[in-house]
């Protein structure tokens, strides 16, 4: 039974599409025991994945902001992390910041060469760096750095694995209900509010009730007016991460801006329609088959009539 730490700390929809790793390993490695290094944050994400054994917390974000403070509990993580044992270690993001915490695992430590990871200097902490393409989805780049690594070609689509907890949510409509993902972590990633009305006033005809989650006063303004203006629609109480997986495994549809839930919804198989305004969907975008479409671009968000269009679609492959 190999032992495989994957480290994969943040962001949210980096830590997903890091998922099909796991699946793939459990594909080709007989009994494989995976572990995950993840921020405390995102802590919930891995283990929505049957195979995933145990997830490792660090707190860089955290730790970077009051170090002197925090050094002790670094100190403490990477000790922890030095007497586990494990066969490999394998860290798919490419950064310095995650290839030092590869340094305090003892095990084959294994990463990207510096043509592939995302800082260069990464790469002079693993002891054996393998090339990866970088033009390409960065689910695909996971995916190969894993089968170059442990001895295996990835085949097929990406298979996710993750399964939602089944949690009652009496606030739930109980009529069909679409998710409505309209924040992200920068007003560059909005789509107007105009354009979410129209399509919440769409699909109420359709007989589809929206549901807006929110993670923050403003978000939750802007929750509550969207509300307000799309009949029958529902501004979510504040949940966490299980509770948000949830709410999108029954949902008939999700269509969110670039933000980590918009992920999550493609990652769980629902049909999911990103949309993109200031950042390229190409090679951090929805990546989940058919039933995952992205829209727009740099400076080129979809309309209305686009989005409702690709939900069609995306929802047709059901």
């Amino acid at each position: 039974m190999p032992g495989i730490l994957l480290i994969k700390t943040s962001s949210m929809g980096d830590v997903l599409h890091n998922l099909p790793v796991v699946t793939d390993i459990c594909k080709h490695i007989p009994e494989p025991c995976i572990d995950w290094v993840v921020e405390e944050n995102f802590s919930l994400l891995p283990m929505l994945h049957p195979d995933v054994n145990r997830v490792v917390t660090v707190a860089v974000r955290r730790w970077r902001k009051s170090w002197w403070r925090s050094r002790g509990e670094a100190q403490a993580a990477c000790r922890s992390l030095r007497a586990s044992h494990y066969d490999f270690a394998l860290d798919t993001q490419g950064l310095l910041k995650s290839a030092l915490i590869t340094r305090c695992v003892p095990a084959v430590r294994c990463g990207f060469d510096s043509k592939s990871a995302r800082e260069p200097v990464a790469s002079l902490f693993y002891d054996r760096t393998y090339f990866v393409d970088k033009n390409q989805h960065a689910v695909e780049r996971n995916r190969q750095l894993a089968g170059q690594a442990l001895g295996y070609q990835p085949q097929g689509e990406p298979d996710y694995g993750i399964r939602a907890p089944g949690l009652a949510l009496p606030w739930l409509p109980a009529e069909p209900y679409a998710v409505l993902l309209h924040a992200t972590s920068r007003d560059d990633k909005l789509w107007d509010e105009q354009n979410w009305i129209m399509l919440g006033k769409h699909l109420n005809q359709a007989g589809i009730r929206t549901v807006l989650p929110w993670g923050d006063a403003q978000e939750k303004s802007r929750g509550e007016r969207l509300s307000l203006a799309i009949p029958g629609a529902v501004c979510a109480p504040h949940i966490n991460l299980n509770e948000a997986a949830a709410v999108l495994a029954g949902a008939h549809a999700a269509i969110g801006v670039d933000t980590g839930l918009s992920h999550l919804a493609a990652a769980l198989g629902v049909p999911t329609v990103g949309i993109y305004t200031a950042t390229d969907p190409g090679l951090t975008g929805l990546h989940a088959g058919k039933r995952a479409l992205n829209l727009g671009g740099k400076q080129s968000p979809p309309t209305v009539a686009e989005v409702c269009a690709a939900l069609e679609q995306a929802t047709g492959h059901d």
